[in-house]
């Protein structure tokens, strides 16, 4: 598979999630010496072209209100960037943020959404993913997002070198946000 240079759109949880997820991605990476990252969930990816991430988060910032997603479990896989991982339920509201993206950065790359958080890129056995993910419990069944960042980065992300060179272009807060609901 070839690689190469894109810009990746990212949702950005609102606090107390975000401490939440910061915590575990620290807490994971320490534990399997991977690579430490800001807890995201990936929305769009597209060109190469920083200039237009600025003008296109600027603008997404302005329409959009935050979005609250509903966590469904933590999931593992044997895929680098899923080693580990927060899967939320698609919706409505975050297809539309993924679509205005998309227009705004007038990209017609195809990016098939499927709206997770990871926790770990690293490549440990299924049995070490499987006992980690029956470990997390998380506080909250819903967590709101507030904020979207642009990101120059490699794709696909292979390699805790990968991870480490991503490079934030810009971020910018959604217009308003609804208190989030603790369960």
């Amino acid at each position: 598979m070839s690689r190469r240079i894109v810009i990746a759109y990212w949702l950005l949880p609102a606090e107390p999630g975000r401490s939440v997820f910061q915590t575990l991605i620290n807490d994971l990476a320490r534990r399997h010496d991977a690579p430490v990252f800001e807890p995201h969930v990936t929305i769009f990816v597209g060109a190469n072209r920083p200039k237009a991430a600025q003008g296109v988060l600027s603008h997404v910032g302005r329409l959009c209100a935050a979005i609250p997603l509903d966590a469904l479990e933590i999931h593992h896989s044997s895929e680098f960037i899923k080693t580990l991982f927060v899967q939320f339920a698609r919706s409505a509201e975050l297809e539309r943020l993924k679509d205005a993206i998309r227009s705004a950065a007038q990209d017609s790359s195809h990016y098939d959404l499927n709206p997770h958080l990871s926790l770990l890129y690293k490549t440990v056995p299924a049995t070490v993913r499987c006992e980690l993910a029956k470990s997390i419990k998380l506080p909250f069944s819903e967590i709101n997002f507030n904020a979207i960042t642009a990101v120059r980065c490699v794709s696909p992300t292979q390699t805790s070198a990968d991870v480490t060179a991503w490079r934030v272009i810009a971020t910018t807060p959604l217009s308003i946000w609804p208190a989030h609901r603790l369960t």
